[in-house]
Parts: structure tokens; sequence; C-alpha cells
């Protein structure tokens, strides 16, 4: 009898460099500045972004294919994970508008919370001279 098993062997060593390469690369994607630059037609921070996220998504599918050993699992898989694409592209759709109509501003309400209270005791002095200094 043999004591051994055939089992997928994984070099985790492998996938931990290759991890390292891509935070390497986030770095330097951090570093260099294309904000202002015009590549292959597109803008410099799409461009960016889209670097970025590519990097994010190799090392996200690095550590769920095998550090959580979704590579070696059934279809099962797929059926627990289809509601949850589900809800997460309806909630993106779903948010969409409100994020597209810039219905949220960036005025702070302390602000105008002071403007209206000097305007209004301004309004009180202007009616009550007599009460408006103090003796």
């Amino acid at each position: 009898m043999s004591d051994q098993h055939d089992h997928a062997y994984v070099k985790y060593s492998s996938i931990f460099y290759a991890l390292c390469i891509c935070t390497g690369l986030s770095i330097v994607f951090d570093v260099i500045d294309l904000k202002k630059q015009n590549i292959i037609g597109m803008n410099g921070v799409v461009l960016l972004a889209v670097l970025v996220l590519a990097v994010a998504c190799a090392k996200a599918l690095f550590v769920l294919i095998y550090f959580m050993h979704l590579k070696f699992e059934g279809r099962w898989k797929y059926v627990l994970l289809s509601p949850t694409i589900v809800l997460a592209m309806g909630l993106t759709i779903a948010i969409t508008p409100d994020i597209g109509i810039h219905y949220y501003t960036n005025e702070a309400p302390q602000i105008d919370y002071l403007e209206q209270a000097r305007e209004t005791a301004a309004k009180t002095d202007a009616l009550n001279p007599e009460k408006s200094h103090v003796e």
C-alpha cells in the first residue's frame, strides 16, 4: 500500500512572491503621477484607476484561488456566489442615479447655521435698538 495521496500541490512561496510583486506594482502606481498626462488616448486618472483595480483584482484572485482553496472546490461555489453577484450588481445599479445627479452638496451645515444666527441677531438688533446694547 502506498501512503501517498494524489493532491494538487501548490507551492505557496510562489503565490507569496506573486502577491509581493502585485504589492510592488501597487506602490509604483501610487508613486508615479499620471494625472495630467494623456496616455494611449486615456486620461491619466482613468488609466491609473484601471491599473490599480487590475492589480487589486489579481491579488484578490490569488488569495481566493489558492489560500481559500476555491481552485479545488466543486461547482457548488457558483451556486453560492450567484446571489451575491446579483445583489452587488443590483445595489450598484440602484445607487448609480443618486451618485449621478449629485444630490449631496459639499456645504457644511454649521456654516449656514452661523450665518443664520448672525442674520437673526442683526435683525433683532435693528428691531430693538434700545435693548441691543448692554449697559
